[in-house]
């Protein structure tokens, strides 16, 4: 066999590493299951919420929301000159949403009774409208990813009959996606007591929902960067430019409402008695809020590959920083418990991120995800 064909043959370093990563995440999973969260984990009575919860599902929700944010800004606000980056978004939203719900199973206690909200409605609680705006949301989001198929495989009478529902389907998912982005935030303020006042407040929705769309953008260029450079494709330097000029507009408003409600609430002090939450409630602003908007502010950072992307990254840092620092962190001052994760926790979280990221190279290898492979199934 020729030295050629051989190197045909030969697997991606890359490849081999998420195999590897996606295989032991698998057998934590099966661990998990078999002994219990108290075997696999260092969750307790007193400090159920971890890493599982705070990573693959609250913040993972946010990461996925690129999906609606572009196809508001596509279909809705009826900017055509970003289709090309359109389903790209949709398919990262689609695989984060289906690694939220795999996370969620591993996180629940018992989780075979999660079929419990679909029959046992519960309209008082906030999980359960969280539980069946995601359910419905990645459906709405597989719809919208079916033209990758019927383009594929050539099926133009299901293709027009597709588009035929696209609009409502987006208006759908814009909608669902307000609902369970900000139910997210109001799921905190039925604990009050575990968390520090900087961290908490009554227009927490709010934070969730505006941090959400400025993660949402920030993911859309970063996905494309990584995916230009995986699939050695060309990079929309215009539309990304375009999106990264739109994120200090909405990071600022973030940041307006967060000042003017320590304000307004007398907690503005708070921020520099020197606590570790008052730190970290510093570190945020400045590191994950107030840097990203002066950088993206200059058209020079935005025109510059490496500044658009590493500024985009500083939003995506931030925002994870937010929702961990909420999940994991915040509630350790209000409980006589300590909480790290152990390896196993962290093995599968790095698991489900590789599974996700495998998906996403073998669905864009195979379907019309990209605007050239878009251009060859027409």
């Amino acid at each position: 066999m020729s030295d050629i064909a051989l190197e045909r043959r030969r697997i991606p370093v890359g490849t081999i590493i998420l195999l590897a990563l996606m295989a032991l995440g698998l057998g934590v999973g099966i661990y998990r299951f078999a002994l219990g969260l108290g075997a696999s984990t260092n969750l307790s009575d007193s400090y159920p919420w971890g890493l599982w919860l705070g990573f693959d599902v609250i913040t993972g929700v946010a990461l996925g929301s690129g999906a609606f944010t572009m196809a508001a800004v596509v279909y809705i606000f009826n900017l055509k000159k970003f289709r090309p980056i359109l389903r790209p978004a949709l398919l990262t939203g689609f695989l984060g949403y289906i690694l939220v719900i795999m996370g969620l199973l591993a996180d629940l206690g018992q989780p075979w009774r999660l079929w419990h909200a679909i029959i046992y409605w519960n309209h008082h609680s906030v999980l359960f409208e969280v539980a069946w705006c995601v359910m419905l949301y990645t459906t709405v989001m597989f719809l919208e990813l079916l033209p990758l198929v019927f383009e594929r495989f050539n099926k133009p009478k299901a293709l027009r009959a597709i588009h035929l529902v696209t609009l409502p389907l987006v208006i759908a998912g814009v909608t669902l996606s307000t609902l369970h982005q900000s139910s997210l935030g109001s799921l905190f303020m039925i604990m009050p007591d575990k968390l520090d006042p900087l961290w908490l407040s009554p227009i927490l929705p709010i934070f969730f929902y505006i941090s959400a769309i400025a993660v949402g953008l920030a993911m859309v260029i970063v996905e494309s960067f990584l995916s230009a450079k995986a699939f050695k494709r060309g990079l929309e330097m215009d539309l990304l430019s375009s999106l990264g000029r739109a994120v200090p507009f909405v990071l600022g408003l973030y940041l307006v409402f967060k000042l003017v409600d320590v304000t307004i609430s007398g907690e503005f002090g708070l921020m520099f008695r020197g606590t570790a939450m008052s730190n970290l409630f510093l570190v945020e602003m400045v590191v994950g809020v107030i840097l990203p908007i002066v950088l993206l502010s200059l058209s020079k950072v935005r025109r510059s590959p490496a500044g658009l992307f590493w500024s985009s990254v500083l939003v995506i840092a931030g925002l994870v920083f937010n929702r961990l620092v909420m999940t994991v962190v915040a509630p350790q001052g209000s409980v006589e418990a300590t909480y790290f994760p152990t390896w196993m926790e962290f093995a599968l979280t790095i698991g489900l991120v590789s599974t996700a990221v495998f998906a996403f190279m073998l669905i864009a290898r195979f379907f019309p995800v990209f605007p050239d492979a878009e251009a060859e199934a027409h």
